[in-house]
Parts: C-alpha cells; structure tokens; sequence
C-alpha cells in the first residue's frame, strides 16, 4: 500500500471516528527565523560550548551548528551516534548547554526526552523543541497522516508547564520552538486536565497562548538571566 493511499484511509478513518475541529492557526512559518538561526543565536550570545541534537535525520539542522563540541542522536541517519534517544541517555555521562529535541514527535516520547535532557543540562542551559505549534489538527494527530507532521509534541509543552522546576516557553518560530530552563517555574501553568495525553486540539487552539506561554523571536534575549 502507498503511503498516499494510506493516508487516505487514515484520514477517513478519522473523519468518522476522531475528533471534529477544524479551525486553524494563521501562523505563516516562511515568514518567522529557521530553527538553526534561533539555535545559533542562543549558543553565541550565551557563549555555550556543547551542543546535543536528539533526532538529526538527514542533518538539515544539525551540520550547520557552529559549537565547540557537539552530539547527534538518531537511530537511523545523521549526527553522531547511532542510537534511540532513550539508549543514549542510558548510558550518557555528559552534560550539555544546548539540547535540541527534534525525535519521535509524541508526547510519550517528547516528555520522556525532556525529562532526560533536565538530568543533563549545565546551569544556566537550556532544551530547545522542535514542532510545538501545530497549525490544523491534521499537523498533530498520531499516527501520522499528514504531509507535515509535528506531532503532540505540544502536549509535553502543557505538560512541563505545570513543573515547579522548569520555566517554560514557546516562541512562535518555525512551527513553534519550546524552551525550557532549569528553574523556577515563573508562571506556572494550573490545568484540571492531569492526563495530559487526552487533551484535544479544540483544547489546543482555544488556549494556546495561555498553554504554550508564547513569546515572540525579539523576546527570547529577554528570558535568560
């Protein structure tokens, strides 16, 4: 069966039995900095000399980090090792100023990643995510059936915003970059919903700006101190 045709099946599969919301987001991502710009800006102004990337693929981001030290992690292509995200932070004894997850865009996943990641990070580091700003629900349902796929990821974001011990963001750049310190939560996130796997994008798309505490590109200088 072709992957098109899968799709199909899956979507329609869906119409009859998923959830029905189909407003969207108006986030245009051409018109917003790449991933890699944001990265790099960060790693210079804060003067980082280690970079981990979870989830390199074909290295698009990757290979255009400048850092003194950097570790990829994929378990099929890209980076620098060649293991599942879970396997390396079993056997990790490093910490890192930069960690970027771009892996398995689940929630299950995502949550683990980060709460690995905050046993790693250097004072005064930070976890970058990738793909925390779904535009339509056809962008965030799992399985994937959809050309572009972020996934839940946003799901994970909700979720660390209710840590007393990480202060979380999202900035509204290339479908949405979650950054998440090491410190006190300065605006802790209270939502009745504890299972956080069974928020639905209606959930989502009426309380965005409140669940992923936006920010915006010029900002971001402003959240490290």
């Amino acid at each position: 069966m072709n992957q098109k045709y899968q799709f199909f099946l899956q979507r329609l599969f869906y119409y009859v039995y998923g959830e029905k919301f189909f407003k969207r987001l108006a986030y245009d991502w051409k018109n917003y900095p790449s991933r890699t710009q944001i990265i790099q800006k960060i790693i210079n102004q804060q003067k980082y000399k280690s970079y981990l990337e979870i989830g390199c693929d074909n290295d698009e981001n990757f290979s255009k980090i400048i850092v003194d030290k950097k570790t990829g992690i994929d378990p099929l292509k890209g980076g620098t090792l060649r293991m599942t995200s879970d396997k390396f932070f079993e056997k990790n004894n490093k910490n890192f100023d930069l960690i970027f997850l771009d892996g398995l865009h689940t929630y299950e996943q995502t949550i683990k990643d980060i709460d690995n990641s905050l046993r790693y990070l250097n004072i005064n580091g930070v976890i970058l995510i990738h793909d925390c700003l779904p535009i339509k629900i056809w962008n965030q349902i799992v399985p994937r059936m959809y050309g572009h796929w972020n996934g839940d990821v946003w799901k994970a974001i909700v979720h660390t915003r209710t840590y007393d011990h990480t202060d979380t963001y999202t900035c509204v750049a290339d479908h949405g970059i979650g950054i998440i310190f090491k410190r006190k939560n300065m605006n802790r996130l209270i939502i009745e919903e504890k299972d956080f796997k069974k928020l639905k994008f209606k959930h989502y798309y009426n309380n965005h700006k409140k669940f992923m505490n936006i920010i915006s590109y010029e900002e971001i200088e402003k959240i490290f101190y």
